[in-house]
């Protein structure tokens, strides 16, 4: 079976609305693994020599992979820069042939969580920034690792979707993943 590896970068999973719903929504779907990379880093530090090495071989292992987070002061939350920094650092400038490598090719989804409406993201908006352009410093890494970029997934209004709202955000998603894995079939891997 193919293997969806989520990422899930939330500050605070138990005070989260949005990302809580997506979170499980995704574990719906046989063949996802959701790992919540606060739970395993409670501090934020992850350290590129001893933890990024599991980091790397869960990575190794997926068919494609999703990082989902809310978007916080136009930018990722602090502990994606981190795992940014540790694990993709490791796998392509310290062990390039071994990993990195390895890793070209893993389609990449975004799932990003909002706070404002969707005309709040534009030039005449109150954002002043498309979400393209707040997602581009992602969409540059994926670039430079190899990895093939696939629409972002983004659920707007996140803290004040109401009950309705929420439940079709999880439909959403569920849709959204599942075009995904159907978009990018299990990945040859590299021998070693």
């Amino acid at each position: 079976m193919t293997q969806t590896l989520i990422l899930l970068f939330h500050p605070d999973i138990e005070k989260s609305k949005a990302n809580a719903a997506l979170q499980a929504a995704a574990q719906t779907i046989p063949g996802t693994r959701v790992v919540d990379i606060r739970a395993r880093y409670p501090d934020g530090v992850i350290d590129m020599h001893t933890d990024s090495v599991s980091e790397a071989r869960a990575l190794l292992e997926a068919d494609r992979i999703v990082l989902q987070f809310p978007l916080q002061w136009y930018s990722t939350p602090p502990l994606l820069k981190a795992w940014q920094d540790a694990v993709l650092t490791r796998m392509y400038y310290i062990h390039p042939h071994t990993e990195g490598d390895k890793l070209a090719g893993t389609p990449l989804m975004i799932a990003a969580t909002a706070g404002n409406t969707p005309g709040a993201y534009g030039r005449g908006g109150a954002n002043h920034f498309t979400m393209d352009e707040l997602l581009a410093p992602l969409k540059a890494t994926a670039l430079r690792c190899g990895l093939p970029w696939h629409s972002p997934h983004l659920v707007f209004r996140a803290d004040r979707l109401e009950p309705a709202e929420l439940a079709a955000a999880k439909d959403d998603y569920i849709r959204a993943l599942q075009g995904f894995i159907a978009a990018t079939p299990a990945r040859t891997r590299k021998a070693a």
